[in-house]
């Protein structure tokens, strides 16, 4: 990975490890889909001025259907599954299912007909990383109701999907574009739902309002910009390396600013499933050429 690559991977590992933080303190003073429309608003007010700057709108909108899919599996759907996830699910536990993103994303790219093939190691991985998070939800199932656990499975798949949906449909379409009209979009569709209850924005405690700040300018705008460019670095599957760090990141946050516990369940799942991310996305080495084939 070049040093860009790397920079880019750095800031993305911590950028989106802090949102289940975020999201947590949010939630609890406003809905869920006041949270997600306050969030796409905020990023759409600092991308789109950009993306009209440039002339951009017009040309991305040509892929209209891709920018569709994309804006469903990464933010429309994602979004408010997450935040309402987090109403009783720990910052901690989420960032941790949210760690199996790379296992759907290998899977899809195989069956999207990927080059880089399953191999046993890979397989390995995903079967660790399996294990890692039944351990997990085992020894912390108490009191965790089966809803929110499925609402992160669904995230899961959408992050897991759309990053292809990028690389291979808006390869030619700039992240910022991308990212404004899916802002847009988003805003648009949870309006209605969130606009008569605005009011809660106004009443909640500045704690609350910093969280939904920080949501929408560092890891909203910022982080989607840093995102795309990390994809046309490195790729999709190998982009979504990030969800190794990012779980680390929000136990952390979890445990040191809400007091969130640290239990077994935690310590056991949290190496597990990074083990088995990083086995599962191992990229393959690629196979020799034939002696007889070399050119002399």
């Amino acid at each position: 990975m070049s040093r860009r690559g790397w920079v880019l991977f750095l800031a993305m590992s911590v950028i989106w490890g802090v949102p289940y933080l975020l999201i947590k303190v949010a939630v609890g003073e406003m809905s869920p889909v006041v949270v997600v429309f306050a969030r796409c608003v905020i990023g759409a007010v600092l991308l789109v001025p950009w993306t009209v700057a440039r002339g951009q709108v017009r040309p991305a909108l040509r892929h209209w259907r891709a920018l569709l899919l994309f804006t469903v599996l990464e933010m429309t759907a994602p979004w408010l599954l997450l935040s309402y996830a987090e109403v009783s699910l720990s910052s901690s536990l989420t960032g941790l299912l949210v760690a199996s993103v790379p296992f759907v994303a290998a899977l899809a790219a195989r069956l999207l007909g990927g080059e880089e093939r399953l191999t046993a190691v890979r397989l390995a991985g995903m079967g660790l990383g399996v294990v890692g998070i039944a351990a997990l939800l085992g020894l912390d199932v108490e009191g965790v109701a089966l809803l929110p656990v499925l609402a992160v499975v669904l995230v899961v798949i959408g992050y897991g999907t759309a990053p292809l949906v990028a690389s291979r449909a808006l390869a030619d379409v700039p992240g910022v574009a991308v990212s404004s009209i899916a802002l847009v979009v988003t805003a648009v569709v949870y309006a209605p739902f969130a606009i008569p209850r605005i009011g809660q924005v106004t009443a909640a405690p500045a704690t609350a309002l910093t969280s939904l700040a920080a949501l929408g300018v560092v890891c909203t705008a910022l982080a989607l910009v840093l995102f795309f460019a990390l994809i046309r670095e490195v790729g999709p599957q190998r982009a979504l390396v990030i969800t190794f760090v990012n779980p680390a990141v929000a136990v952390l946050a979890g445990v040191l600013l809400l007091d969130e516990p640290f239990t077994l369940g935690l310590a056991v799942g949290l190496p597990l499933v990074l083990a088995g991310c990083a086995l599962a996305t191992r990229r393959n080495t690629p196979t020799p050429a034939p002696e007889s084939a070399a050119v002399p």
